[in-house]
């Protein structure tokens, strides 16, 4: 019954061959890595309003300034991300381009910083998603939070969990949607601010003298306006994603998601000065900006709805950026191992999981407020902006190459601006929330170590020296045999500890490794021979990357064709960690293995302990 639910929800196991069926193409991809970006006009312009719209409407005039302060920003990270996907087609973004760069405590700064954005990204757009349907229909503002939390695990992840090709199918749509409703407002917004009688800007909108006291105060609004860029650094992180040739296909993708995002931001920032919005309590700003010019006619529900179902989707974003570079930071040995492993449909299905439940809890702790989780926002997203730009000018004086100068040059500009942008987002939103975000990335720096050290020191005491091994002993079974089996992943100090007893307890012993690629089943094969432990290695090929099934399925095979008075044993080798944290950086296989064995007749299940010193 639940493996029938489980094919329902998620579908079929996907063969490894399938992945290039996976790939995206440019129209696709750019509503799957753009929805973020593009998504950020229902909200980037109208936190930049908010600010400036406070102290009496003195300062509500500089919105345009601002505005096109981030324009001339986002045109420069454009620019200088599409160097890092050229740099780095095999994905990973700024912490690709650090760790290769600018050495190791750099790198996992911009992971960190990364793995906060994505995350108040998915809560950030999910809450205001629900945000714009409620605008529509006011009478679902006591549900908000339970809306978000549906949304969240009941589409989004189930979606992504499906898979890359079918989340990209269902998303799509609703993507183009948007675009085309939004840049039908903005034209007709401002034909009619041109040709009607009255003035395109309202003289009270127009900016008061400018003096040092309101320094902090536009700071703060450019601040909160460059939530509007959180997203462009998604493609450069996706590009093995993309339909050969990747990289000149994401670079055009790059330039035109940004294209789109400026034209609507600068689009819509236009239309908040002319109407002269100011901020609702009940109704987001574009709300009230589709009424104006459309009336509640059916053009404006249409607005609201597909505003409501993109920021849904920028979510996504987040689903197709963060579980890869999960599985590069477990690669690398600072996040848990099992997040770099591909699921039944050859999506990072843990990561997706992780990514989810961490952002459920912070829609759960700050109720779906979407004013508050963007005082978190863009000091992470632009620290890894300044992180990737600084590796990238070591990487052009390195590697060099036709206009090496231009492209470093390229690099310098967009590290200053975005250092800059760092430091403005940091002081004027520090007590605002952005010192909770300050104190998370050191936080997760220690604990990418910490993951870091623990596989060192268990890599350390799991080396397996040839010399130390001599299975020697053998026992008979009176009328009958004792088949055991040894469920291996790589010959380890464990491994020869369960294999010599073993040897203790029969005669007929086998290891036993799932491979869930060649690549993996020849590298264990070759150091199986090179060990030559005298015991057979059976290597069963999952393509689908399943693994406790097929063991399963081995066993039942073997079980049908034992005699009548022979037994089979499972030796399942285990090590016991010394601190309850590091059972979490490890998959429970061996449990899994143990309970659905143990119910089987005439099987005998033992699990053999070694305990880690560290």
């Amino acid at each position: 019954m639940m493996r029938l639910l489980r094919r329902l929800l998620i579908g079929r196991p996907l063969h490894n061959q399938e992945i290039s069926n996976e790939k995206l193409s440019n129209w696709k991809a750019l509503a799957i890595f753009s929805s973020d970006a593009l998504s950020s006009v229902a909200y980037g312009p109208e936190q930049i309003m908010i600010i400036l719209a406070v102290p009496g409407l003195l300062a509500y005039g500089y919105l345009s300034h601002v505005a096109i302060a981030i324009l001339l920003l986002l045109a420069i990270v454009t620019i200088s991300y599409v160097q890092v996907g050229k740099a780095n087609p095999g994905g990973g973004g700024s912490y690709a381009v650090a760790i290769e760069n600018l050495g190791e405590f750099p790198a996992l700064t911009a992971a960190a910083a990364l793995f906060a954005d994505y995350t108040l990204t998915v809560a950030v757009s999910v809450s205001a998603g629900t945000a714009a349907i409620i605008s529509a229909f006011p009478d679902l503002l006591q549900y908000e939070v339970s809306i978000d939390l549906l949304i969240l695990f009941l589409v989004l992840m189930l979606v992504n969990l499906r898979g890359i090709r079918e989340s990209s199918s269902a998303f799509v749509f609703p993507t183009y949607a948007f675009i085309f409703g939004i840049l039908a407002l903005i034209a007709t917004g401002i034909y009619q601010a041109v040709t009607q009688q009255a003035p395109i800007i309202p003289t009270e909108s127009l900016e008061r003298n400018f003096d040092w006291s309101m320094v902090l105060l536009l700071s703060r609004a450019f601040a909160n306006g460059c939530s509007s860029m959180t997203g462009v650094e998604a493609i450069s992180n996706g590009v093995p994603m993309f339909k050969e040739p990747a990289v000149k296909n994401a670079t055009k993708t790059t330039f035109c998601m940004s294209g789109l995002l400026g034209f609507m931001f600068i689009g819509i920032s236009f239309l908040i000065m002319h109407f002269h919005i100011l901020p609702l309590s009940d109704a987001t700003s574009l709300s009230k900006i589709a009424e104006l010019t459309f009336g509640r006619s059916w053009f404006y529900y249409y607005i609201q709805i597909t505003t409501m179902l993109v920021l849904y989707l920028a979510a996504n974003t987040s689903f197709n950026g963060l579980p890869p570079l999960l599985s590069i930071l477990a690669r690398d040995g600072y996040m848990p191992r099992y997040l770099g492993e591909r699921g039944e449909r050859l999506s990072f299905s843990n990561g997706i999981v992780l990514l989810s439940i961490a952002a459920g809890i912070l829609i759960f702790i700050y109720q779906g407020n979407t004013d508050h989780l963007i005082s978190l926002y863009a000091i992470g997203v632009f620290l890894s902006f300044t992180i990737a730009q600084t590796g990238m000018i070591i990487h052009w004086r390195r590697v060099k190459g036709s206009y090496w100068v231009l492209r470093a040059s390229i690099n310098t500009v967009g590290a200053i601006v975005t250092g800059i942008v760092v430091l403005i987002i940091g002081i004027s939103k520090f007590t605002h929330g952005a010192w909770m975000v300050l104190i998370f990335i050191p936080v997760m720096i220690f604990i990418f170590k910490k993951i870091k050290g623990h596989y060192n020191n268990m890599a350390e005491q799991l080396h397996l020296p040839i010399e130390d091994m001599n299975p020697a002993f053998t026992t008979e079974i009176q009328g009958g045999q004792n088949i055991v089996i040894v469920p291996i992943s790589s010959p380890t100090s464990v491994i020869a500890e369960t294999l010599k007893y073993a040897k203790s307890i029969g005669d007929d012993v086998m290891a036993v490794h799932i491979a869930t690629n060649e690549e993996i089943g020849k590298k264990v094969q070759e150091k199986w021979n090179c060990w030559n432990p005298g015991i057979k290695l059976v290597t069963i090929y999952s393509p689908y990357r399943l693994v406790v099934q097929p063991l399963i399925d081995f066993i039942e095979e073997l079980s049908n064709e034992k005699g009548p008075n022979d037994y089979i044993t499972i030796l399942i080798p285990e090590f016991e960690t010394r601190k309850w944290w590091h059972r979490l950086l490890h998959n429970q296989t061996g449990l899994i293995l143990r309970t659905l064995l143990i119910l089987k007749k005439n099987v005998i299940v033992s699990t053999i302990p070694f305990h880690l010193k560290k």
